[in-house]
Order: structure tokens, then sequence, then C-alpha cells
């Protein structure tokens, strides 16, 4: 083996690990942390019964349930990412644990205070909104709870339902664990002729080498490893969506998807009118397919031919200090104030850079109201990268800006705005790239690059959506999600996404068992919506300016303050329309034609 296989986490430099100890500096501070968090929630209990009494008692309950909140999940956000470091060790796991049970045990004690809440008369809640002036912050609040007023149960009810919650979750912890922790996929001879161990995190860059037999091997290995787990990850998913569908019965609403979208006041028609407009381009998915096979010289397209660069261009070794110089550039239309402000975050240990063993895979942002916006990466020196950098420091940005802009209780975003924060950064640099490279077969390169943004964030994650929506439906109808039904209907699916020029090659049908998003139910739609809102944002700054700038940095810092469809009104998209879908299968159209031409 070369040494470009995995290291261990101490091998890793300092300066390209996270300054997560800032979070606690003495660890033995975690554990005082997590148990006052469980006996300030048995203490909440004096609530109870109270809360209608005065508009003085209300705002103590909220005040005190922020307060108990926001210091358990600094503890929960520390467990997480000191896990992620490396999942292989055994303290963290047990944190984790740990943490989990005290949100648990929290909940718990603290699930009172909702439907108590909803049985005060809403006149009584206006009043003591219009008696107490900081209580207005809670409005908005106030206003979304009673909103949802139908699905919450009794107080004892909500009691259990918060004691389960420790073990509702088993399912993705149940895939974490296999996917990052015990599964492994072999070894591959890459391009220079080097025996290398094949990861979650080093895939995508064998998936685009030029070598097809190189992507072959790694394609196989991959995914023989999901097959021969096939049966147990089917069986840990039907138990993941049946979650989803139990729960959403036992709080009265239609389906599990209206239940996953009622929370963000998001209407049904966004969800179901994505997959009607991408549906209506898959032709041009299907044109692009056929263009894909026709210059890449092969006589059947499978798979594995899909991700790797139509344009072969010279071999690019981006270090991390390049990656970041790339994205200060790509980003400079978002004003000196951003970019001063992503420059100390990576100064000050925003960012866990290189992959180690047992860290986990993909990359991330993630943190507490009250730490930094960290960000977990597995960089391999790549342009792919470097995108992913400017992604994921979109949604550190968005959290930036709330957490300096909003109380604790809006200082989170909804997932259908997260995702805009991070791909209207995506649309900025891909477009500086094109308009500032000079060289011709770059320029080729960064097109076909722009139109796989598209596939595989418009399209393939509205795929994604389609089969999540497939597999609820299925056991809303009281069937079940069997190893055969999942592979059939996802590969079906496949079938119809990629038309058909691509050949089924036996296991495309097993990568619904590798996608850990499909454990958060219908997470996966708001990229394509994201993707969509972030192109049209991207170019009104690029072609308003400051105005339109400002507007999207008033969006960012608006956190959770208003309900999403509402939020992204402020930068001037409305997505209650299809015209943003619309807009995004044009662009995506006219990058096909023009690909077509100078191919």
């Amino acid at each position: 083996m070369s040494d470009k296989n995995l290291k261990q986490r101490d091998q890793i430099p300092q300066e390209y690990k996270w300054n997560i100890s800032a979070m606690y500096p003495d660890e033995s501070k975690w554990e005082d942390d997590v148990a006052q968090c469980i006996s300030r929630s048995e203490n909440f209990k004096s609530f109870s019964g109270r809360l209608g009494d005065s508009s003085d008692i209300l705002l103590e309950a909220l005040t005190e349930r922020d307060a108990i909140w926001q210091k358990l999940e600094h503890a929960f956000v520390y467990a997480a990412m000191k896990k992620d470091e490396d999942n292989r060790v055994d303290k963290y796991q047990a944190m984790n644990d740990k943490c989990s049970a005290a949100m648990a045990k929290v909940a718990a004690a603290m699930s009172f205070f909702t439907p108590e809440l909803l049985s005060v008369p809403e006149e009584k809640i206006f009043k003591f909104i219009s008696e107490e002036p900081d209580l207005s912050a809670y409005e908005f609040l106030l206003k979304a709870m009673l909103r949802e007023k139908k699905h919450v149960l009794t107080a004892s009810e909500e009691n259990i339902l918060a004691q389960m919650s420790e073990v509702t979750g088993a399912t993705n912890d149940v895939f974490k664990m296999l996917n990052n922790a015990d599964m492994t996929f072999g070894s591959v001879i890459d391009e220079d002729g080097d025996e290398v161990t094949l990861t979650h995190g080093n895939y995508i860059t064998f998936m685009e080498s030029h070598d097809r037999n190189l992507r072959k091997k790694a394609f196989t290995n991959m995914y023989e490893a999901y097959k021969k787990l096939n049966n147990t990850l089917a069986t840990n998913y039907n138990y993941n969506v049946k979650t989803d569908v139990v729960s959403s019965r036992i709080r009265k609403y239609d389906s599990s998807l209206a239940a996953a979208l009622n929370g963000g006041n998001i209407p049904l028609s966004v969800y179901h009118n994505l997959i009607k407009e991408v549906h209506e381009y898959l032709p041009v998915v299907h044109r692009y397919m056929s263009l894909r096979k026709k210059a890449l010289g092969v006589d059947h397209l499978k798979m594995y031919d899909v991700y790797v660069p139509l344009v072969e261009t010279p071999k690019k070794n981006i270090s991390f200090e390049e990656a970041v110089e790339i994205m200060a550039e790509g980003l400079a239309p978002l004003g000196e104030e951003y970019i001063k402000q992503v420059r100390n975050g990576i100064k000050d240990g925003w960012i866990d850079v290189y992959e180690n063993q047992g860290k986990t895979s993909g990359a991330y942002s993630f943190g507490a109201y009250d730490s930094m916006p960290y960000i977990l990466l597995n960089y391999t020196n790549t342009l792919k990268d470097v995108f992913t950098i400017v992604h994921e420091m979109g949604h550190s940005m968005h959290s930036y800006y709330t957490r300096n802009s909003q109380p604790y209780t809006y200082g989170d975003h909804s997932i259908f705005t997260a995702e805009v924060a991070s791909t209207v950064n995506e649309s900025l640099l891909i477009k500086h790239l094109l308009a500032t490279e000079k060289d011709e077969n770059m320029r080729k390169y960064l097109l076909n690059y722009y139109i796989e943004e598209f596939r595989t964030t418009l399209f393939r994650q509205t795929m994604f959506a389609e089969f999540e929506l497939l597999a609820h439906e299925e056991i809303e109808k009281g069937g079940v999600l069997t190893a055969g039904w999942l592979n059939d209907t996802y590969n079906k699916l496949n079938d119809m996404y990629f038309g058909p020029e691509m050949e089924d090659d036996g296991y495309i049908r097993y990568e619904w068992s590798r996608i850990p998003h499909f454990y958060r139910g219908f997470y996966v739609y708001q990229y394509a919506t994201g993707y969509s809102a972030a192109t049209a944002i991207s170019e009104k700054i690029l072609s308003e300016g400051s105005k339109a700038r400002d507007n999207y940095i008033e969006f960012l810092k608006s956190g959770s303050s208003n309900y999403p469809v509402e939020l992204l009104k402020i930068a001037g998209v409305d997505m209650a329309s299809p015209k943003p879908v619309k807009m995004a299968m044009e662009t995506f159209k006219s990058l096909v034609d023009e690909l077509e031409k100078i191919l």
C-alpha cells in the first residue's frame, strides 16, 4: 500500500483540524452541563398548570425553556462532532449516546409545555403579548405553535412520544455505524499504479477518473459491499419509513409528506410540482446522456461513466490554501465583509479539512447557537472539493449571520432555506470560473461541470425525492419495503431519469441503500428547490449588484424568524410559484445546448 492510504487522526496536522476544544476547554464541564440540563428540566415542571396564569409566567417559562435547550444543544454538538472525528472511539460514542438519552429525558420532562400552552385560549396569549413587551420576541413562535394545534397531543401522550424519541432514532444510528465504521470496500489500483484503499471520501475521485477500468473497479467494489448487506439495510430502512408514517398518523396528518412539510408551512404543491417540472425536462437529461456516450466514445454507457468529465484536463492538485483563495475570488460579489469573515472563520478553526481513519464520510456544516459554525470536510485536493468547501461555507456563513442577528429562538434555519445559502455560493463560484477562464479546454470542462451540478443536484435529488415519496406511500397503503421492492423501485426510477442510452449494470439498484439523507424523511427535495432558488438569487446579485446583495445578506440574517417561503421573498424569490424551478430547467437546457455545440 502507498502513503495515499488513510492516516490516523493524530497524524493530521493541527492547523487542518477544527478548533472544537473551544466548546469545552475543560471536557469535564460537559458532564456538568448535561446533568444540569436534566436537573433544570425537572424543575421546569413547576410551570405545569401555570402557563396561562400571567404574561410574566409565560415569559419566564419560554426563557427557561430556551436556556435549557441552548445548553444541551451545545453539549450534543460537541459529542456528535467528537464522535465524527473517529467513529471507532468508544468514549465519544458513549458521550453521544448519553447526550441523546439526556435529550429524550429533557424532552419528556418538558413535554407538557406545548399541549398546555395550546390549551390556553388564543385571545389570552395575544393579550399577554400586548401586555409584556419582551414576549413580542416570541410572537412568531407562538403563532406558529398555534397553527399546529390540531397535531399536538395531550400532555401525557406527548410525554410518551418524547421518551420514545431515544428509540425511534435507532435506524439512523444503525445505518451510520454500518456505513462509517463496519463496512469496507477493498482496494483499487489508481492511475499512478498504486494500491489505494477505497473509501467514501475518495470514491467520487475514482468515479471521475478517465481510466474506465478504475471507475468500474471502484464502482463494483462499492456496490458489492452494499449488495452483501442488502436485506439488513432494507429492513433498517423499512422501519425508518414506518417510524415516519406511524408518527404522522399519531399526530393526525393526512400523510407523512404532509407531516414533514407542515412545520415550515410548505405547500404540498411545492413537492409535487418539483417532480412534475423535472419530469418535463427529462428528455434534456436523456439528450445529455446521448451526448456523454458519444463524447466518451463508448459502445455501452454504464453508470460508472456518469461522473467522469467529458473533457480531460491536466491533473490539478489544488491545496487547501489554494482552494481558500479560489473561494474568496468567486464569492467577491457578496462583499468585503462576507469575505473577511470567511477568512477569519478559517483562521479561527471552523474547518476540519482532511479524511482520517474512522472519520464520518462526506461533508457538513454544524454547530451550536453559541459555538463556531464548524465544517467537516474530507478534502482530497480536487476542484470538486473546492466546490464542497464553498457549499459548506455557505451554510456556515448563514449560521454566522443568523446567530449574530437573531435570538436563540430563531437562531436556526429550516432545511428549505439552508440549502439556498450553500448553493448561492456554488452558483457564484462556477459563474466566476467560467467568466475568467481563458483556456478553451478548461472552459469546456467547467461548462460540463456546471451541467453536472444541475444533474446531480436538481435532477438526482428530485429522483431521490420521488423514491422517498414512493417508499412512504407504499408503507401508508400497508405494504412492506422488502429488499426486492426497494431495489426494483429504485432501478425503475433510475431508468426513467437516465433514459434509453443508460444500460443496466445490475448494481445501481442498490444505490438507495448508501444514501444517508434517506434517514431524514423528505429532506433531499430541498436540495433541488434550494438549487432553483439559488440560481435565481445569484443571477440577481450579479445583475443588480449591491441592492440584491444587501437583500440576500438580510435573508441570511433572518434565521427562522418567519416561514421559509416568506423569508426567501426577502431575497426576491417566490418558491410558491413553479417559476424558479422552470427557470433553472431552462438554464440547464441552454447549458446542454451550448455544450453540444462546442464538443
